[in-house]
């Protein structure tokens, strides 16, 4: 494969599912360290035949906290205070990522959508808020239609709800990525995220064969987003990697944008969409516009002035 192939491939594999960065950077311990420092609980737990790692930050209401492809939860770092400071959050490293084996399993959204409602009744919860990035976000859309009793609100952000909410000429791209891709990926952020807490780097061709094994599978969850029960917020950047058509379409299948929300907002949905300006996929998880977006969501709340109350004053 030619270097320009594999570039190409490589940032429409991130564009999928991985948190990218501008350039490489050499590892730095300082950060994830100060991460973990602030856990209050970190450990594993089984789900799936997966022992999956866990951390536990801040005080409040629960959010479950899911990540994008090759990434980790330290990938949340920027944001983390912001969420943490009147919330409780459970982050977890998915299936062969971060601190998580990959095991023998094939990496499917549906099953570690299953496994996530497993774990949360495992660490004692009964309902949780969910938040899911790229990745992350087909994962928490798949553990709310599974087990929408154990899902108070839901936030996708960045997320198709099919394969062709990608921009088309991507999705061949996308398909290239194997385990053959391993070396030439040494010095990415990608791996060298990695290979700082990877139980067994020499696992990382592996997950490269799983995560294309996954990106070559046709979906459309269409049934998944159908059974939604709780409040959803959907979240993409204005330049995001899902089209805006697509994004759209998944609004419209919540019941949103279909017709005038009245000047009482009587017709108003209880579901949101927010597209956040001057943000790509890339970007999107470390915003601190996610945080702000978002948290009023997750706490029930609506800043919105309404015209009449304002007419009476």
């Amino acid at each position: 494969m030619s270097t320009r192939i594999f570039a190409t491939a490589i940032a429409a594999f991130a564009a999928s599912f991985v948190p990218a960065f501008a350039e490489a950077q050499e590892p730095k311990s300082a950060a994830p360290q100060a991460t973990l420092a602030e856990s209050s609980k970190k450990g594993h737990v089984e789900a799936g035949g997966i022992s999956y790692y866990y951390e536990i930050r801040g005080e409040g209401e629960p959010l479950l906290l899911l990540h994008g492809g090759l990434g980790s939860v330290d990938m949340f770092a920027p944001i983390m205070p912001a969420l943490t400071e009147h919330r409780q959050v459970i982050a977890v490293d998915l299936q062969g990522h971060g601190r998580t084996s990959l095991g023998k399993r094939p990496i499917s959204l549906e099953a570690m959508g299953a496994d996530m409602g497993k774990i949360v009744s495992e660490l004692g919860y009964r309902q949780v808020d969910v938040m899911g990035y790229s990745m992350g976000g087909g994962i928490a859309l798949q553990m709310a239609a599974q087990a929408p009793e154990k899902v108070r609100r839901l936030v996708i952000a960045s997320a198709p709800f099919a394969k062709s909410g990608f921009f088309p000429e991507m999705i061949p791209q996308q398909e290239s990525v194997t385990g053959a891709m391993a070396e030439m990926m040494k010095d990415t952020p990608m791996f060298i995220s990695y290979k700082a807490v990877a139980p067994d780097v020499s696992e990382f061709p592996r997950l490269l064969d799983a995560m294309g094994d996954l990106m070559r599978r046709d979906y459309d969850f269409s049934d998944a987003v159908a059974k939604l029960t709780m409040p959803v917020m959907l979240v993409f950047g204005d330049s995001d990697m899902v089209r805006p058509e697509h994004i759209v379409q998944f609004y419209q299948k919540l019941g949103g944008g279909l017709k005038d929300a009245g000047w009482m907002r009587e017709n108003m949905p209880k579901n949101r969409l927010a597209i956040l300006p001057d943000i790509t996929h890339y970007e999107a998880f470390a915003s601190p516009a996610l945080a702000s977006t978002v948290l009023p969501f997750l706490d029930g709340k609506s800043n919105a002035p309404n015209w009449a109350e304002q007419v009476k004053k």
